[in-house]
């Protein structure tokens, strides 16, 4: 099946077998359990706590969906009054949008992908602002600008990503924040 537009790239299912990460985590429930697990491991129960708001059944039909795609992993089993209740971790497959995923996109998937992760965005916000005001003294917000190649933001990724490392585990006396970026390159 070719593209309507030849300008456009394929559509998810031309791509190959596997969705594209894009295409599995860019739901607004299934963002909401990735941050939930980032650097930590948690049961399906825990998750149900976390996230009062989501039924148990579309909860675990968005884990079903990231554990099948491989964006959850499955780290332990348990009998619990008959039923088995799975501990829950990130799995191998990194749950980010690669370049190579990034330019096969559509205008429009890119458009709803990025609408999606600012309405998370925006409800992380609100849940922040409804929370206990002391909470403020770790919120932050700020932009920059930058003159990078893209060997440049390769090296730049490569050292946030060491720099955090350590803070990616929960510890005990510690506070989870979501620090959250964007890339847009300007026009001029």
């Amino acid at each position: 099946m070719m593209p309507k537009n030849p300008k456009e790239p394929a559509e998810p299912a031309e791509r190959g077998s596997q969705p594209s990460v894009a295409d599995v985590v860019m739901h607004p429930v299934r963002l909401r359990i990735i941050q939930q697990l980032g650097g930590r491991e948690l049961t399906t129960a825990a998750l149900r706590e976390l996230l009062p708001d989501i039924t148990p059944a579309t909860l675990y039909r968005h884990v079903a969906a990231l554990v099948e795609a491989g964006i959850l992993t499955v780290v332990a089993e348990r009998r619990v009054r008959g039923a088995v209740e799975r501990t829950l971790a990130l799995g191998e497959r990194v749950a980010q949008v690669d370049q190579q995923e990034l330019q096969a996109m559509t205008t429009a998937q890119l458009r709803d992908s990025v609408l999606t992760f600012l309405g998370h965005f925006a409800e992380d916000f609100d849940r922040f602002l409804a929370a206990d005001v002391e909470l403020r003294n770790l919120f932050g917000i700020g932009q920059t600008m930058l003159y990078v190649s893209t060997d440049d933001l390769a090296q730049i990724q490569a050292g946030l990503t060491e720099l955090l490392a350590p803070y990616r585990t929960e510890q005990p006396g510690r506070q989870r924040v979501t620090l959250t970026t964007a890339l847009i390159p300007s026009q001029d």
